[in-house]
């Protein structure tokens, strides 16, 4: 059995997949990216391969490290992609969004797909039927909403998200959920329509840590996958 560990350092969490051959055998969050905790997931999965992607300054030595041990890539520019991307400046694309999109080339191929990816930012990822990466847009994430309305006023608390909330707030603490929840939603609905006002047969998959908070508040019919982006970095490990 063949092992695979797919890293993902995101600015709010940061994860690692464990692959079994094909298969996505578990996800779980790390405290931090330390060398201790890296060589301790060596040690316990012996892994034959890893992948990075990181929008952070993580520790470069654990890259090192995983170079050693194992066949080591770190998504980038340079990475082979499924796909085309834009001309201008495509060392500008963060590697979480060239996760997605190749998830959606490798599971979702000859369509127009419309990957929205809930995390510290909102990032809506074009990829049309040519398998071409056109773009897209990002906005403020769940939580980032949560704490600039704490930082910015002089007494509105942090709110912990929930998913179980009323339109009609009744306290500080259930109206912050309804705006920021119902806010969102209604954006990402917003946004599916007008890609399908411009795209015909237009496919929409929605990942991301968030996803649990929006998937009984949204219209649109979508796919819904938060292991999204270890999907691609396993499809991207097999390839670079």
């Amino acid at each position: 059995m063949d092992t695979t560990l797919c890293f993902d350092f995101g600015n709010t969490r940061l994860k690692c997949g464990v692959f079994n051959d094909d298969e996505l055998a578990e996800v779980f969050p790390l405290a931090n990216s330390k060398v201790s905790i890296i060589e301790d997931l060596l040690k316990r999965y012996h892994p034959k391969k890893t992948i990075l992607s990181s929008v952070i300054d993580h520790n470069v030595e654990i890259e090192k490290i995983l170079a050693e041990k194992t066949s080591f890539h770190k998504l980038s520019s340079k990475t082979i992609l499924p796909f085309t991307t834009p001309v201008g400046k495509p060392e500008t694309i963060g590697a979480d969004r060239l996760a997605l999109a190749a998830a959606a080339v490798y599971f979702h191929s000859g369509k127009n797909n419309l990957v929205i990816g809930l995390g510290s930012c909102v990032t809506y990822n074009f990829v049309n039927k040519y398998n071409s990466f056109v773009g897209g847009s990002i906005s403020p994430g769940m939580e980032m909403r949560f704490k600039s309305l704490n930082y910015y006023t002089a007494k509105l608390p942090l709110v912990t998200p929930d998913w179980n909330f009323p339109l009609i707030g009744y306290d500080t603490r259930t109206n912050i959920l309804s705006g920021v929840l119902i806010g969102l939603a209604e954006e990402i609905d917003g946004t599916i329509n007008k890609y399908k006002e411009k795209f015909h047969n237009i496919n929409v998959l929605l990942t991301g840590g968030d996803v649990v908070y929006f998937a009984h508040h949204l219209k649109s019919r979508i796919f819904t996958d938060a292991n999204l982006i270890f999907k691609g970095l396993f499809a991207l490990s097999k390839t670079n």
